[in-house]
């Protein structure tokens, strides 16, 4: 059964590759996976901070997450080789839809004071990346079971390296961008509190 990101995806495909300039159907950009990474610092009680961030991970992307470990030793962080440092999920195909779809239409609108995701956090090569500060604002997490705050980058890998056409593909997907003019007001209350 098809998600209903992926049929919106395929009704734009024709309007993405004229409004991008593309000779091919196939040059448009895809979603190709979303990666999910959450570290959890230095938590004193390392083990239990695993434990509740696989937890809370697997409530929020419906798939069970691998253990990330450190490559190497920091004796500034009391981190040694091979300890568990994070949790990471990468999803595809319908989960990676239903992901998304939960992600844009439900749990970014409940960030405070939101005007919309930073424009320009691509690597170049295509690929965004949005930092989600605290897990309260997904719906499937309890707020009076939450022990820690956990941060979490959640990185979109498409199928192209231009920024611009990632951007458009994207923003036909439903993920809200901040406008310039929002953009030049956040700019401007910024310069004038420095």
């Amino acid at each position: 059964m098809e998600h209903v990101l992926q049929t919106l995806y395929k009704q734009k495909r024709t309007e993405l590759k004229s409004q991008l300039g593309l000779a091919n159907i196939h040059q448009v950009p895809q979603l190709q996976k979303i990666v999910v990474n959450c570290s959890i610092g230095s938590q004193g009680e390392r083990k239990q901070a695993i434990e509740d961030a696989v937890n809370e991970v697997t409530l929020i992307t419906g798939q069970k997450p691998v253990i990330t470990k450190s490559k190497k030793a920091i004796a500034n962080f009391k981190l040694r080789q091979g300890e568990n440092v994070g949790v990471k999920v990468t999803l595809r195909g319908g989960k990676m839809y239903d992901f998304m779809m939960r992600l844009v239409r439900t749990a970014i609108p409940r960030i405070r004071d939101f005007r919309g995701v930073a424009p320009r956090a691509f690597d170049g090569r295509g690929n965004y990346t949005l930092g989600v500060s605290e897990q309260s604002i997904f719906p499937e997490i309890e707020l009076d079971k939450i022990k820690r705050p956990l941060g979490f980058d959640i990185t979109f890998v498409t199928s192209t390296n231009n920024d611009d056409h990632a951007r458009e593909m994207l923003r036909a997907l439903g993920m809200p961008f901040r406008t310039r003019t929002a953009q030049k007001k956040e700019e401007g209350a910024e310069a004038a509190a420095a």
